[in-house]
């Protein structure tokens, strides 16, 4: 089933993006990172040529192409900058597909024309300071009252949510209890800004330092009544669904860093010289590449499998998983084995690789931990 070769078209858009991130995004990289600054006008650069509205369908402002595409827009931004990579994912996945994939035909007609064009950017509100990988133990609520949703509680680890150009938070909050006892979670759209909504101050990271991250806190945030998105009791299970998408999304980042470091260990590899010879010359470090870029061909096929049966319709939640496990681990690998490449120089900043080696480690965490995939994984193998 799975056909690694790309079509004239997506062959096409892979030299756009990597033309746009070598000619726009790279040359400010480095401040914004060292800044800790929203990269707003390369993310407008993105919205004009198309970048949001990849998977979605023309008429409501998309490129209509689909999921598959999105990943290798993704693997070719996250070669150079993960901040930037997952502000584009984040905007897509998290931000604008829940309202795609659930949303009234009203509630598309308000929101997906300025979210796919990148006009706008959503975010989704699921982690909580007491629910992290157990998400079915959010504590915030949202209470039904003279036609209006009340929604109280907090928020955290959430991207998107405090640019400027904010309009939109999709929130989980518990609305009732069902028979069993188990909290009914259903999902709601927040306009930014409202009464009552309140993006904190942003974290102190350890990389993703271009990100825009808040905890949020939702203090008597009053939405009307058809802002519930999909059905009541259902939005666990919707986020659980993007959230299976989203994986195969952030495989691709972490496929492009892998791919990144492989890039830029070569090159660095060709031009520095030890011992009156460059230092590929060297059987150890021409091996270490050799493995970085077996990690990083692993990690692809991983992906690109797992979004094809996604996009053919069949199941694919353990291949998601897969394939985020191992694109995670191929990251953090090759960022480890490119700054020992680099030497010195792979411990400064100004280095690519060095942001690499911070920034990789939450591939690892963010939408599911790895542990939380390999426990699927085993599920899957009735264990």
């Amino acid at each position: 089933m799975l056909d690694t070769q790309l079509t004239d078209e997506q062959t096409q858009l892979v030299a756009t993006v990597r033309e746009f991130t070598r000619e726009v995004v790279a040359p400010v990289s480095y401040q914004h990172d060292h800044d800790h600054t929203f990269p707003y006008e390369v993310v407008k650069q993105m919205g004009e040529m198309g970048l949001f509205g990849l998977p979605f369908p023309e008429e409501v402002g998309g490129m209509g192409g689909d999921y598959f595409t999105l990943c290798l827009a993704l693997e070719e931004l996250a070669k150079v900058d993960q901040s930037v990579a997952m502000t584009l994912e984040a905007g897509v996945s998290l931000g604008a597909m829940p309202v795609h994939r659930f949303g009234t035909q009203a509630q598309k007609d308000e929101w997906l024309p300025q979210l796919v064009t990148g006009q706008s950017l959503g975010a989704f509100g699921l982690t909580e300071p007491q629910a992290g990988s157990d998400a079915g133990g959010t504590r915030t609520t949202a209470v039904l009252d003279s036609g209006e949703w009340v929604i109280n509680g907090r928020k955290q680890f959430i991207t998107n949510s405090g640019t400027d150009i904010t309009r939109l938070v999709t929130v989980t909050a518990v609305t009732g209890r069902t028979a069993g006892d188990r909290p009914e979670i259903s999902s709601f759209l927040v306009p930014v800004p409202t009464s009552g909504f309140t993006a904190e101050k942003a974290y102190d990271k350890v990389g993703w330092n271009a990100s825009d991250t808040h905890p949020l806190t939702l203090d008597d945030v009053r939405v009307p009544e058809e802002n519930l998105l999909g059905e009541r009791g259902r939005g666990y299970a919707g986020f659980l669904r993007i959230l299976d998408e989203g994986r195969i999304a952030i495989a691709a980042v972490g496929t492009g860093v892998a791919q990144g470091c492989v890039d830029e260990s070569v090159k660095y590899a060709k031009e520095r010289e030890a011992f009156g010879r460059p230092i590929g010359t060297n059987q150890s470090i021409a091996f270490t590449i050799a493995r970085m870029q077996a990690r990083a061909h692993t990690a692809r096929t991983a992906y690109y499998d797992a979004a094809a049966r996604m996009i053919a319709g069949l199941p694919f939640k353990t291949e998601a998983s897969i394939a985020k496990i191992v694109a995670g681990e191929a990251a953090m690998d090759n960022a480890r084995d490119a700054c020992q490449v680099h030497g010195g120089y792979g411990f400064m900043n100004e280095y690519v690789v060095a942001r690499h080696y911070r920034d990789s480690k939450i591939l690892e965490i963010g939408e599911g931990t790895t542990e939380v995939q390999l426990m699927l994984v085993a599920r899957s193998l009735g264990l």
